[in-house]
């Protein structure tokens, strides 16, 4: 069996919950030395990642338990985000560190129904460790031993 967005468990911080979607991105602004306009090897950029989490009510009465705790929601640590997901064939695991939420689509109310209502939460990665996939970083090591969190 291959993977797919049924398989995956999301973890924020040390409290599993189901989402209805998630994404992760990284944007990477490295590019290609020019000399006289003709490439002639590659330049390292700045690296941004963030992404988004959808919730139903349930999954979203979680968080904002975390965020009681903390007194508001802007005074919510940050927190890693883990994505896991194992089949028979396949396994793939996605860990972004030091995840800072903000809430957007707080309603989105349609009184015909039909529907759950939705909670969007976007995030964004705040940790020089940034992002593993399958337990690999994505940033090498040299580019964050200087870094002082």
């Amino acid at each position: 069996m291959r993977l797919s967005g049924m398989n995956f468990r999301t973890h924020l911080g040390d409290t599993a919950i189901q989402v209805d979607s998630a994404s992760v991105t990284i944007t990477d602004n490295s590019g290609v030395s020019q000399t006289g306009g003709v490439p002639d090897g590659a330049v390292d950029g700045d690296v941004a990642g963030s992404g988004e989490l959808t919730v139903n009510a349930a999954n979203f009465a979680l968080i904002s338990q975390q965020a009681k705790s903390a007194g508001s929601w802007r005074a919510m640590p940050n927190f890693d985000i883990q994505f896991y997901a194992k089949t028979s064939q396949d396994e793939m695991k996605v860990e972004c560190f030091g995840c800072r939420i903000k809430l957007s689509d707080l309603l989105d109310i349609d009184p015909k129904g039909g529907s759950a209502s939705l909670f969007k939460i976007p995030f964004d990665i705040t940790s020089p460790d940034f992002v593993h996939i399958d337990g690999v970083p994505y940033l090498r090591p040299e580019e964050i031993e200087n870094i002082v969190q």
